[in-house]
């Protein structure tokens, strides 16, 4: 998929950073926590392409919910969280040759080696499975966790003891703690023969379970209540690496794997050490060409430096390894009938438009719908109903168009509707924003049951047992129009109980479900309200910053009140007086990440009347609970840092990283806000600086002490 051009006006590309980091969450969350992607891979990595471009050439624009810092997503449902004592991170993406010559130049400049200095790399297979992480001490498995959001995961240790490939017990001379790390999946002929299987025994074929790929089905076998259901699926296991260890048995990733093997896990045949990006890009080429013959479903190749002490030094950025890349092989495509395009409404008002394939298969999954995104991709691509277009995938079940074949064919085109199909509001679409929103706000039905989805889902009060399909129903029925009345369902007890397919154990199993989350912390409840541009992590970095309800909407009706001086001072409002209005907001909120768009957002989120009396119905439901935000102790925690001159030991970037590993912010000038500057030879005008500020200085021996002392 082609990544569209970068906006050249700041403001467009604010507005469509805002709009990735919200659908690239929603699309983390479908495929990590639903095992129900609604596009494919390729497709979502262009999306994570477009973030990065734009963050590169904005990135005073970054957001503090950026895709570039997010991993997976948090579990939900009923299986047990387990914290991971060491993240479970992605990886970055490499699409290109030259994608890969670039990883190998960026680590040989990130370690200052020599032109000379080998780099070794280990190269193999990226199957495409769930990841789990399983956990012994002396010897024997005690728990196995998927990797969830790559902090939390959840436990699935019963289930994990039935699959055949894991060993129970180490053997002797293993260390006592190993976390072992791998990819659960279904091979190919196993997936074929459990569909066929879930046909045979279904009393009505027509309604006969079926799942749509080898990685759905994997994911959907493992996270079972019921460990007797996994234990009928045939589920293996391929380990790719380590967790949390007492001790490692080889100082390289290679030696480390050949243990892991020796200890009875499944490792890739086809895991080799190369040297050189030409040897790596030989064995990519080589293992594309054999992918179809695989038993198991791969989508790249995963590449990792191989010395473990060029690892440690290397580390990471904001979500994934720097020592590490996943090379995607290309998308496979497909030729299909554009049958139909309608339109969904969002929890924002948002319209996207949905394409209806005449159903196709796509690298052995059946199609029928693809995204179209917004008017502007479809004007692009300039698709109409009846049109021959090619439709692509790479391991998930919705695919991309790619191509219009019958572009130049006369046919009647499509117009992108003037009113909302829930409402008939009108249809208005921002300046400088590529979507089409609907104008009814909590008028429009549909907004207001995807609000209400939005706030009893997983990510934000997680409230069990209250799906779209309840929500849906009792919204229809009057029983609920807002949050509050969500936790007035109690006194409609005997209604709920006398309802199709309810009973009075499930009726109580809701209820006792909704008074658990009547003490929601800060930052779930600021996510769980649906503030335009206010996502999971800038909800976080909120609640960190002011730590209670009360403090947080104390420094809004601040900024509110700012907003009506500057009304009255200027006496207009039109774009250009919004725009500076909007950074003055930031500036009294005055919270790291959160920039002019997001200050606006909750300005106006809070200053609308509706919003108001919903909040206070609210609150007279539930208490929100402070949020403390431990950080990891260390000398410079919460302080910036500024570094100059030359660093003799470790490049700038490896310094940076150090820092902010130890919650340091670290600034390219000094100023009075500096609390502390490192300084190497031939520092110049920054050190002198920082002498007429009366700031610490202290050389790169001191820094590194600090670090030593921090552990």
């Amino acid at each position: 998929m082609t990544t569209p051009p970068v906006p050249t006006d700041p403001a467009a590309a604010a507005d469509r950073l805002s709009w990735l980091a919200t659908e690239i969450a929603r699309h983390n969350a479908l495929y990590h926590g639903d095992d129900a992607p609604e596009i494919t891979d390729a497709e979502f990595d262009a999306l994570m392409r477009e973030n990065a471009a734009i963050e590169a050439a904005f990135p005073q624009l970054v957001r503090a919910d950026s895709p570039s810092r997010a991993v997976g997503a948090m579990p939900a449902g009923p299986l047990a969280k387990v914290p991971h004592a060491k993240a479970m991170l992605s990886l970055d993406n490499a699409f290109a040759d030259e994608d890969v010559t670039d990883f190998v130049d960026r680590i040989r400049r990130f370690l200052r080696l020599g032109a000379g200095e080998p780099v070794a790399i280990t190269a193999e297979p990226k199957i495409d499975g769930l990841s789990c992480s399983l956990r012994y001490e002396h010897g024997r498995l005690v728990q196995a966790a998927t990797r969830g959001d790559g902090a939390v995961g959840e436990d699935v240790t019963p289930n994990v003891r039935t699959i055949a490939d894991i060993p129970q017990q180490l053997p002797a001379g293993a260390p006592d703690l190993f976390e072992v790390r791998g990819e659960i999946y279904m091979a190919k002929a196993d997936f074929r023969a459990l569909n066929a299987r879930l046909l045979a025994e279904a009393e009505d074929p027509a309604k006969a379970r079926q799942f749509a790929n080898p990685r759905n089905a994997a994911a959907g076998s493992l996270r079972q209540k019921d460990a007797g259901v996994t234990a009928a699926r045939p589920l293996r296991f391929l380990a790719h690496g380590w967790g949390e260890v007492a001790v490692l048995p080889a100082d390289t990733q290679y030696g480390v794997m050949r243990a892991i093997a020796g200890w009875g896990f499944p490792v890739s045949d086809a895991l080799v050490r190369v040297d050189s990006p030409e040897a790596m890009l030989a064995h990519y080429r080589g293992i594309e060409a054999e992918r179809a013959d695989l038993p198991f479903d791969i989508d790249g190749v995963v590449y990792k430096v191989d010395r473990l002490d060029w690892q440690e030094r290397l580390g990471f950025v904001a979500r994934a390894p720097r020592w590490a890349i996943a090379h995607k092989f290309p998308a496979e495509q497909a030729q299909t009938t554009l049958r139909a395009i309608d339109t969904q409404v969002g929890r924002t008002g948002k319209i996207t438009p949905v394409a209806r394939l005449e159903p196709v298969t796509v690298g052995g999954v059946v199609v029928t719908n693809a995204t179209l995104h917004n008017a502007d991709e479809i004007e692009r691509l300039g698709v109409r109903p009846g049109d021959r277009v090619v439709v692509q995938r790479a391991g998930d079940v919705i695919p991309q168009i790619v191509a219009n074949l019958t572009r130049d064919e006369e046919r009647a085109p499509w117009h992108f509707p003037t009113q909302c199909q829930e409402c008939g509001s009108a249809l208005a679409r921002e300046e400088g924003e590529v979507d089409w929103r609907c104008t009814g706000g909590l008028i429009c039905p549909a907004q207001r049951v995807e609000r209400l989805r939005h706030f009893v889902s997983r990510h934000a009060l997680d409230i069990e047992g209250l799906g779209l399909t309840h929500i849906e129903a009792f919204f229809k029925d009057g029983l609920t129009h807002s949050p509050a009345d969500i936790y007035r369902l109690h006194e409609q007890r005997e209604a709920l109980v006398a309802r199709e397919r309810w009973a009075e154990t499930s009726v109580d199993n809701l209820i006792r479900a909704i008074d658990a989350k009547r003490t929601p912390p800060l930052d779930r409840f600021l996510f769980a309200l649906g503030i335009r541009h206010v996502g999971e992590v800038t909800a976080r970095d909120l609640a960190r910053r002011y730590s209670s309800w009360d403090a947080l909407t104390a420094k809004i009706d601040e900024a509110r009140q700012r907003r009506a001086e500057l009304v009255q001072a200027v006496g207009e409002t039109d774009e250009k007086f919004r725009a500076r209005a909007a950074k003055e907001l930031a500036a009294v909120i005055e919270t790291p990440g959160i920039g002019p768009e997001v200050a606006q957002a909750l300005v106006d989120f809070f200053a609308e009347p509706h919003n108001q009396d919903v909040l206070a119905d609210l609150l007279g439901q539930v208490r929100i609970e402070a949020v403390v935000h431990e950080t990891r102790a260390s000398e410079v925690t919460g302080k910036t840092v500024v570094f100059t001159g030359s660093l003799e030991t470790m490049s700038r970037d490896e310094a940076k990283a150090q820092a902010e590993a130890l919650g340091a912010k670290v600034a390219g000038s000094v100023s009075a806000k500096t609390d502390l500057v490192v300084a190497g030879p031939g520092a110049g005008s920054k050190l002198k600086k920082a002498a007429d500020l009366g700031i610490k200085v202290i050389d790169e021996a001191g820094w590194q002490a600090i670090v030593a002392a921090a552990g």
